[in-house]
């Protein structure tokens, strides 16, 4: 595995980091325990989760969320000095009307509910999983700023901000003296190219770490999934997940899959090595999340992750993307 900076820090993350939106919502603790122990076997440092990760995300059910950061509070114990623990708040977590957003009140309320169930003292990189309009940025930055200072947080950064919303923090934080924002989490894949268009040039302006989510696509990159065959019984279209059904629907997903085929098979990779190489390959990303429910999903997946596509199969790739309206 290798190493690269987080943005103008001098923290090093692994180039690929571990997901654990599976933890607790798909499999169980034991399922759980395996991929993280994977995971820290081939050299991942950071490990992503988010107060909202669980079962409650499928049911409806707030009183189910979080389950993800405790189970991995719970499989940790021992050994949390040897990985970058990552989290995010913004979402809803309880009925109360300031259960959600970015004010002090329920940053603070977020945080101490994460430590708790984290069983830790303090969060290595807390981000924020979303855009607030209603509560003005300097008290979301003031409030981390003051967590930092207490040292119950190491960096902060964001998920899921457009170019403008990452500037006009940075803006605030230069303005008042503030911690900034060291990075960025948006999605990113053969498949989902948009930052490419201002996140990624303001990000690399201003050195900003960028740590991409579902480099494969939601599973799609794998080839898993086949255009009018029933998705496999064990997978994440099958289990209903939303945002998936909604990107094969309106992406033209399955063709770009047919292309990158034969490239992948000429290097003797299958298609996930491919697609997370891809991502790699670009030296703006600082890490991959990879998303993981199996431990031979990441040992296949990290296989060729420290090796490089070359300029002609970016290329080549570009050219189809182009074709299939996937790159403007």
């Amino acid at each position: 595995m290798k190493y690269r900076r987080l943005g103008r820090t001098g923290l090093k993350v692994s180039e690929v980091s571990l997901g654990t939106m599976a933890f607790g919502r798909w499999i169980d603790e034991k399922a759980s325990a395996k991929v993280l122990d994977t995971a820290l076997d081939a050299g991942i440092n950071v490990i992503d989760t988010a107060d909202v990760y669980g079962r409650g995300m499928d049911l409806g059910d707030i009183s189910l969320l979080g389950e993800s950061e405790a189970i991995i509070g719970r499989i940790l114990k021992g050994r949390r000095d040897d990985i970058i623990l990552a989290t995010k708040f913004h979402n809803r977590t309880g009925p109360g009307v300031n259960d959600q957003g970015q004010s002090r009140y329920h940053i603070y309320r977020a945080l101490e509910n994460s430590l708790r169930r984290l069983q830790t003292d303090h969060i290595d990189l807390y981000q924020i999983h979303g855009f607030d309009s209603e509560t003005p940025i300097e008290e979301t930055l003031r409030a981390l700023d003051d967590l930092i200072k207490q040292g119950k947080i190491r960096y902060i950064g964001c998920s899921n901000y457009a170019a403008w919303q990452l500037a006009k923090s940075h803006g605030v934080s230069a303005l008042h003296g503030l911690h900034r924002f060291d990075s960025v989490q948006p999605e990113y894949s053969l498949i989902t190219r948009n930052i490419e268009k201002e996140l990624v040039p303001f990000a690399e302006s201003e050195n900003v770490g960028i740590i991409s989510y579902s480099p494969l696509g939601r599973g799609i990159l794998t080839g898993k999934y086949r255009q009018g065959e029933a998705p496999p019984s064990d997978s994440r279209l099958a289990a209903g997940e939303k945002r998936l059904k909604l990107l094969l629907n309106a992406n033209p997903a399955y063709d770009l899959v047919d292309t990158i085929r034969p490239l992948a098979e000429a290097r003797g990779w299958t298609l996930a090595q491919f697609a997370l190489s891809w991502v790699l390959s670009h030296p703006y990303i600082s890490s991959a999340i990879l998303g993981a429910s199996k431990p031979e999903q990441i040992l296949d997946s990290v296989k060729f992750a420290d090796e490089r596509l070359t300029q002609g199969e970016l290329t080549e790739i570009n050219e189809a993307s182009r074709r299939l309206g996937l790159l403007s």
